[in-house]
């Protein structure tokens, strides 16, 4: 097998929870590098910060000592002097915090921005096969919700880390300069929370994990009912749909409250040690000073220090836990963009092929989908250029898959589909897209005016180029009929026409983009009979002069062709002109009597 005939590897969308919580956040700032640009800068700012809350504690002892109880008596320059120090300390302290959050701010939304970027355009990468291993909603969740519970940590939980850390180190070392045996101590209490701490954001991380998880299956069903309200509606199953989001939002409560309760243990064991410790560095320097060994302002001065020391310790353990959600989180985008893209754009190492009529070739083609048999079957064909040609077969058969492997929307499982000769996988995407285009099922409009939409495929397309589109395929009438013509608003969907005039967009769409294989997924398939006779003009118009393969359900357009395939169990049976066809008494013979009585009854 040749390196362009790989087996392929449809496994799906990673989760990324193989990564640990710091091998996820180095691998999160190396995707989005701008969240640690200028971090020295921003680091030097946070000490600043902190430096304004230890010099308090300094000022207090100073004044005492030096100020109020002087040994000859209160000196109030002293206690001026200082007082001045310090509020001199808490402006720079405020400036040097202005700074560091817009700092972090800045650098956030812009690392977070690349983040959703890269993460949304790998989702495009991936094939159709690896995308539907995942709701659309929980695909939607990893760039959205995912990401916003990673800013909210970067952008509030970054800046405290730091400056808890600051203000941990530069309390201890004041701590050890006053009292090495109260810095003790206090050290000697929070050890063992530290080793609590640890063990706790392992517990934690894990439910904040599911609770991501819980997060996406739970806009699936949201967005899965959005979507299908119609149907819903329709059949009557409001009350059963109802109860499929209760059930998702249940289970995204139960884990939330769960990841919660966990959280609240770390963050209550901080509360106590820290109250604790408070009232032992009481007791512990009350007789120190007693004996002489420390003033009454540095006792004043460690009480404050202690306070500083232990609020960072509580804060860090709430941090922590927002890391541990925003880690969840950031496992599941990393998870996204880790995915393999089996589908992937040689770009600059790829092909670009020339315009003009195009061949195409599938040789020994198999595909089958993850853990089922095959759909295609060792499918070998030849197709001249601008041929006409039609694909019939039973529901199932393989017919979509078919046009599915020719747009490079998936890739064979083995074999290869060949364009003017090249392989597919080695045909740059650009190339690709510009010479071959699907016209599917159903035509996805969005949510903009007729004129936005048919211009989709070629944006620098003006009102006058898809005006004469139109014309050139009779359908000038029916847009001048449209309540503001080429300025009517679709709404979302496409849902302001009906199925059959927004497969007319489609293919007004696939001529302005001027394909040379054009690929026709049983176009015809949703539209009324009167709509039919309208579209298949514009069909006509829209193949003329290309190698067209069009999926056909209607056999009408089999009878069009100029070459009928048929494929029967992923194997391609019979091939031929229709009369040809119909005169052998086959299996396309079969097909054409079931649909031409369906036709007459």
């Amino acid at each position: 097998m040749s390196r362009f005939e790989p087996m392929a590897d449809h496994s799906g969308i990673s989760s990324g929870s193989e990564l640990s919580a710091w091998a996820t956040i180095r691998r999160g700032a190396a995707i989005s590098p701008e969240l640690t640009r200028g971090l020295g800068v921003t680091v030097v700012l946070a000490v600043l910060s902190t430096l304004g809350h230890v010099l308090v504690p300094f000022v207090v002892q100073r004044t005492t000592d030096e100020g109020i109880l002087a040994p000859g008596g209160p000196d109030p320059g002293r206690v001026l002097f200082w007082v001045g120090l310090a509020l001199a300390g808490i402006v720079v302290t405020a400036a040097s915090s202005y700074a560091v959050n817009l700092r972090l701010f800045t650098a956030s939304e812009n690392g977070l921005a690349t983040l959703r970027v890269k993460a949304f355009r790998h989702i495009h990468d991936l094939s159709m096969l690896t995308q539907n291993t995942e709701r659309r909603g929980s695909l939607v969740s990893r760039v959205t919700s995912d990401v916003d519970t990673i800013s909210a940590f970067v952008q509030f939980g970054g800046l405290m880390l730091i400056i808890s850390l600051g203000q941990l180190t530069l309390a201890t070392g004041l701590m050890l300069l006053y009292s090495p045996a109260l810095a003790a101590v206090v050290w000697a209490c929070f050890v063992p929370l530290f080793f609590l701490i640890r063990h706790f954001q392992g517990v934690v991380g894990r439910a904040y994990t599911r609770v991501r998880q819980r997060v996406g299956e739970m806009l699936g069903a949201i967005s899965e009912a959005v979507v299908g309200a119609a149907t819903i509606r329709a059949y009557g199953i409001e009350e059963r749909t109802a109860a499929r989001i209760d059930v998702a939002v249940e289970a995204h409560r139960r884990e939330a409250v769960g990841a919660q309760v966990r959280a609240v243990v770390a963050f209550t064991a901080g509360q106590f040690v820290s109250g604790l410790t408070t009232a032992v560095v009481l007791v512990v320097g009350t007789v120190l000073a007693v004996r002489g060994d420390i003033s009454i302002g540095t006792l004043l001065a460690f009480l404050f220090l202690v306070n500083l020391f232990t609020m960072p310790v509580q804060q860090a353990t709430e941090i922590l836990n927002e890391m541990q959600n925003a880690v969840a989180g950031w496992r599941r985008v990393i998870g996204i963009i880790d995915t393999p893209a089996d589908v992937a754009d040689p770009a600059e190492a790829g092909t670009t092929l020339p315009r003009g009529p195009i061949t195409v070739a599938f040789e020994r083609v198999t595909f089958a989908y993850p853990g089922g048999e095959p759909v295609l079957q060792d499918i070998t064909l030849d197709i001249a250029p601008r041929a006409r040609i039609a694909v019939v077969g039973e529901t199932g058969s393989g017919k979509s898959t078919l046009a599915k492997l020719l747009t490079r929307l998936m890739d064979p499982t083995s074999g290869r589909v060949l364009v003017d000769g090249v392989d597919l996988r080695r045909v740059r995407f650009s190339s690709l897209r510009s010479r071959v285009v699907l016209v599917p099922q159903e035509g996805f409009l969005f949510d903009a005016s007729l004129l936005d939409n048919i211009r989709f495929a070629r944006p620098d397309a003006t009102a006058d180029d898809v005006h004469l589109a139109l014309t050139e395929l009779g359908l000038d009438e029916w847009a001048a009929g449209l309540p503001l013509g080429l300025d009517t608003a679709v709404g979302q969907r496409g849902e302001s026409l009906s199925a059959g005039e927004r497969q007319l967009v489609a293919i007004v769409r696939a001529y302005l983009a001027d394909p040379d294989l054009l690929v026709l997924d049983e176009a015809t398939s949703a539209v009324d009979p009167s709509t039919e006779v309208r579209v298949q003009r514009a069909l006509d118009s829209l193949t003329r002069g290309r190698t067209s393969i069009a999926i056909a359900h209607r056999l009408s357009t089999a009878e069009a062709a100029d070459e009928v395939i048929v494929i029967d169990a992923g194997r391609i049976v019979e091939r031929g002109p229709h009369r040809e066809l119909v005169s052998a008494g086959g299996v396309y013979a079969a097909l054409h009597a079931s649909w031409a009585a369906q036709q007459q009854g």
